[in-house]
């Protein structure tokens, strides 16, 4: 059946790696789980190996991981005698917004995060009306400042 010789936490070489080595007679087929769900392979998660005699090597390659890829990774290699698995934890990167900032017991119920509609829409309304307001003083200044500013003062002439 299948022994699993290695499996080493990711190392960053030209993409992140998690490095396995597995033993079995006949070769055995190899599969990942993802905090137990399979992981199918993309773009930025694939394995590549090489079978050397009985012993297949290789690694799980991610290309610019992200926090989303932090979990258990299990690799499990089956044969017609049997199976193995092992798991090993991935850690990449750390959430952008740790959970600290959304903590119920600051900011209250999670149902205060959520915008009220009308609340929202009645704040853009009054900064839309002081915007306008705002420009329209600038208008009025402007052509006050062009009217009677010209006129010189004392009667001189420049």
């Amino acid at each position: 059946p299948p022994r699993i010789l290695t499996l080493e936490e990711p190392v960053l070489h030209m993409d992140h790696c998690i490095a396995f080595a597995v033993h079995g007679n006949p070769a055995p087929t190899l599969h990942w789980l993802h905090n137990g769900q399979v992981l199918r392979e993309t773009e930025i998660i694939r394995m590549e190996f090489y079978q050397q005699g009985e012993v297949s090597e290789g690694c799980l390659l991610f290309n610019k991981p992200t926090h989303y890829n932090n979990g258990n990774y299990t690799i499990v290699a089956t044969n017609q005698l049997g199976s193995a698995n092992q798991t090993i934890k991935g850690h990449f990167l750390e959430k952008p917004f740790p959970e600290v900032f959304f903590s119920p017991q600051i900011y209250g119920a999670p149902k205060s995060l959520c915008v009220d509609s009308k609340a929202f829409s009645f704040q853009v309304s009054i900064a839309v009306g002081l915007a306008a307001f705002a420009c329209v003083l600038l208008v009025v200044l402007f052509i006050m400042i062009n009217k009677y500013g010209r006129r010189s003062k004392f009667g001189m002439k420049g």
